[in-house]
């Protein structure tokens, strides 16, 4: 009998394994006993719903009985789903690359029964195939070597242990020269695809937060190459087959160097960072083409990956009916059998649909060759095209969805919401964020004022992470600013404090992954280093530096300045890693502070906001007089340690607005 206890969970990913002939555990204190009790080492499987190798590994290994009869006999076997525990997956994440080995998932690692890891890998094919050898070969091989070699397996685990717990520390260094931004912003330059966008080479991801960083820097200095990187990237992006013609929405990468064959999973975080980044620069360029894949994002956010609640979902799987991209990919007869000659013609040579295909005999909808757009009428008929088109896919079995609720990703949600609203005066959109945000509230909150960081079905997962807070903190913020609702700072500053409490290292400064109560870690984990999302510490770093600007407390700026003392030698030594934590430096540093004066109890100045609006300003801030010592119908803007006099609705605020936002010369 199989003594599965996955089919206790909530996890969509853990319930995709609670049919495996495997017995699985979940992680925690119960599956780490029972390893000591049977003197077994740990084997521990990581990965997620949307993760197309995590989905092979379970067919031809999890769901093989000799292979699940070997796994059992001779090990525990811990499953984890890297979105509810990123702290756990970081941890192990880590431990494989200090090993020497690439990244991925699924993650298979090797661990003593106190958690400790001696060995380890990603994908394991059932058979040795490629240069990679059998899972099963593997499994024999690592169980006899725990028991016939304790003390080479020993010496393995305290040297991989030295080496994170090293890993974790702090590397503190001189003062950050503001200079440093604009040298780091030319190297990053130079790494860029001249034809494609985006970093050269292949895979490709998004990259949100480096776009942003070089898009902050050409604004900063008027640097029309460096924006002309940043815009050819979005734009490659939002023509080619990362994005979905039809339904609208993001992929997380792309596997070639053009943007033309995706990894067809959709996840929530990509689409907020991508949706904030998109927004942000239609304010300056006011492309079409932007405004359209924002509204189609936000449609397809609204449509299929918003919880009953109103909460955000996580992500839509690569796979569907056992085959990666199927539901996404086109034949020339699929189109000529739901389209009239004519528009079947015009659609298939607009997106790329062949006979041949574009990808492995099928086509991936895309318009990376000819002209974008296309005169009005044609784009029209092009329209009506993709609204058949998306009706007949809808047809088709869906990739998998995996609804939990997670957090952090939601908070990256809401602020883009929040900013895509407030820009494209979409009053529905700036209401999905705060619905959502209350949502949040509601669900995700412990009685000390905590956000936990996953729930399904209302059944909440009782981990609580740095990064849930540090992004509801930015999410409150966006909607404090454009709201002027005090009660969204009120909740950035409660959870300002929970922060200090739960996650700040009082010794060697910066903030842990988890909290201080969270046991059965092998250690704390402390990152400023970027991921598919930025760092917490990196996005903390953005929180202080705007409560600095809105509060103007000084205990804001000095948590920043220590924040950067702590990780300043890592930053200087390897920026790559760290450009959410240079953005946040540059708020702190370049930030433009726009206050408000209005009389209690009326409507902000429509007038002031749309100039706000009209243009990029990357690192500003928006909040009301708190002093209340402006007039009402006037703001003023701070930047680079001098503030102007009041200016009016009849003042030039773009010309205001264009002199705070650029480096001072001289």
């Amino acid at each position: 009998m199989t003594d599965n206890r996955l089919r206790f969970e909530s996890s969509p990913y853990l319930l995709q394994h609670a049919d495996n002939p495997v017995h699985w555990r979940p992680w925690g204190e119960k599956a780490l006993a029972e390893a000591k009790e049977r003197n077994v080492p740990i084997l521990l499987s990581v990965g997620y719903a949307a993760c197309h190798w995590c989905h092979v590994m379970a067919h031809e290994s999890f769901e093989n009985e000799d292979i699940a009869n070997l796994m059992n006999d001779l090990f525990v076997n811990i499953k984890v789903d890297r979105e509810e525990r990123p702290d756990l997956d970081t941890i192990y994440m880590s431990a494989l690359a200090i090993m020497g080995q690439q990244g991925g998932w699924p993650l298979t690692m090797f661990l003593t029964p106190d958690g400790t890891p001696f060995w380890g890998g990603t994908y394991f094919p059932a058979a040795a195939s490629h240069g990679r050898p059998g899972f099963a070969d593997v499994l024999e091989r690592v169980s006899g070597i725990y028991h016939a070699n304790p003390d080479a397996v020993k010496k393995n685990c305290q040297s991989l242990m030295a080496h994170l717990v090293q890993q974790n520390k702090t590397k503190p260094g001189q003062d950050l020269a503001p200079d440093m931004l604009d040298q780091i912003a030319e190297k990053l330059f130079h790494h860029m695809d001249p034809r494609h966008g985006g970093m050269a080479g292949a895979p490709k991801f998004p990259q949100p937060f480096l776009l942003e960083f070089l898009w902050r820097g050409a604004i900063r200095t008027e640097n029309a190459h460096w924006s002309d990187a940043v815009i050819r990237s979005l734009d490659q992006m939002a023509l080619g087959g990362l994005y979905d013609h039809l339904g609208g929405g993001f992929a997380r990468y792309s596997v070639d160097e053009r943007w033309l064959v995706p990894h067809f999973e959709k996840m929530l975080y990509d689409n907020a960072l991508l949706v904030d980044l998109y927004t942000q620069i239609w304010r300056e360029t006011r492309s079409d083409l932007y405004k359209q894949r924002v509204a189609e994002t936000m449609e397809w956010v609204r449509r299929e990956m918003t919880v009953e609640s109103g909460a955000f979902a996580s992500s839509l799987d690569a796979d569907s009916e056992g085959e990666e991209g199927k539901f996404y990919v086109w034949t020339t007869q699929e189109i000529d059998q739901h389209l009239n000659a004519d528009d079947a013609a015009l659609f298939k040579h607009v997106y790329d649909i062949s006979p041949q295909g574009n990808w492995e005999g099928v086509s991936i909808p895309n318009r990376l060759t000819g002209v974008w757009p296309l005169d009005a009428e044609t784009e029209r008929r092009l329209a009506d095209c993709r609204t058949v088109l998306f009706r007949e896919r809808d047809f088709r079995p869906r990739p998998g969805w995996d609804d939990k609720t997670l957090t952090d990703w939601n908070g990256m949600m809401i602020r883009a919401a929040c900013h895509a609203g407030s820009a494209f005066d979409r009053s529905d959109w700036l209401d999905m964020a705060q619905t959502a945000f209350k949502a949040i509230q509601l669900d995700m909150s412990g009685s000390d004022g905590r956000l936990y960081h996953s729930a399904r079905k209302s059944r909440r997962l009782d981990i609580s992470l740095l990064d849930d807070h540090a992004h509801m903190i930015l999410a409150a913020l966006a909607l404090y600013q454009t709201t002027g609702i005090p009660d969204y700072l009120d909740a950035a500053l409660g959870w300002c404090a929970v922060v200090e409490t739960l996650f700040a290292d009082p010794q060697e400064g910066g903030y842990f992954t988890s909290a201080k109560d969270d046991g059965n870690l092998i250690l704390r984990p402390k990152t400023v280093r970027d991921s598919a999302q930025p760092s917490g510490n990196g996005t903390i770093l953005e929180c202080f530096a705007q409560l600095f600007m809105i509060t103007g407390d000084p205990v804001w700026k000095d948590r920043a300045e220590r924040l950067i003392t702590a990780f300043s030698g890592e930053a200087v030594g390897q920026f790559f890693p760290l450009l959410g934590f240079l953005n946040g430096y540059d708020t702190l540093i370049n930030g433009v502070d726009i206050t408000l004066g209005h009389k209690d109890g009326t409507a902000r100045q429509t007038t002031f906001m749309k100039a706000v609006y009209d243009l990029s300003l990357p690192n500003a801030v928006i909040h009301d007089d708190l002093s209340k010592a402006l007039p009402p119908d006037s703001l003023t803007i701070c930047a680079h340690q001098s503030c102007s006099p009041p200016l009016g609705p009849s003042d030039d605020l773009r010309a205001a607005f264009i002199k705070a936002r650029q480096t001072q010369k001289g």
